[in-house]
């Protein structure tokens, strides 16, 4: 989608803090981060979200993609990954990413 602000980033026509990438996925620092460590996984193609059919193959690349932002950002500990889908469920770009939250105690609650 040309307007999709990660589309922009996946393709390089905006500047990131990229953290992985592969052929398939890009992992990057959030510019709002919400924990001491908030990295956004997303398919390099356009998905507005985790059910609008995204294939089995990019969903195992961005579970290595995750795998790999904790291993880089030394989240030894723990971290939590969290999908929006839709605006009531706070999704604010409709383009398909997984948050990774760590670097400090996350406790029960859901962020």
């Amino acid at each position: 989608m040309s307007d999709c602000i990660f589309c922009k980033i996946a393709s390089n026509e905006i500047p990131s803090t990229v953290v992985y990438e592969d052929d398939l996925v890009i992992a990057f620092d959030d510019l709002n981060p919400q924990a001491p460590v908030h990295t956004l996984v997303i398919p390099k193609a356009h998905h507005e979200n985790i059910i609008d059919g995204v294939p089995a193959e990019t969903l195992a690349a961005m579970t290595h993609a995750v795998a790999e932002v904790a291993r880089i950002k030394g989240l030894d500990e723990g971290f939590r990954v969290i999908s929006n889908k839709g605006e009531a469920a706070g999704q604010t770009v409709m383009h398909f990413h997984l948050h990774v939250l760590g670097g400090k105690p996350l406790g029960e609650g859901l962020i």
